[in-house]
């Protein structure tokens, strides 16, 4: 009998826990900037990796800021998959 109580106890300890730390996972972090940030900035996004960072930033100076998600294609080796995935990551004011 002490031994089902202590497991029901840790069960529920463990079950507080998560129902605790769903709020801290679920944070909100602001959209970066894809015409202002930094290489460091632009390697946080999703698919986004330091050289594709650069090659964003080469991209932005060379051809004028991006007015979309969907214009990150103009930069070689960022396809649809990739758009869709920080999607909701980015904006585009200048």
């Amino acid at each position: 009998m002490n031994t089902i109580l202590k497991k029901a106890l840790a069960t529920l300890l463990f079950s507080l826990c998560l129902g605790l730390s769903s709020g801290v996972m679920a944070q909100e972090v602001a959209p970066i900037n894809v015409n202002t940030a930094d290489a460091e900035l632009l390697a946080e996004l999703p698919g986004i990796g330091p050289s594709r960072a650069a090659a964003i930033i080469e991209e932005r100076e060379a051809n004028g800021a991006f007015d979309s998600v969907e214009d990150l294609e103009r930069v070689s080796g960022i396809g649809p998959a990739t758009v869709d995935r920080m999607q909701d990551q980015v904006t585009f004011e200048e």
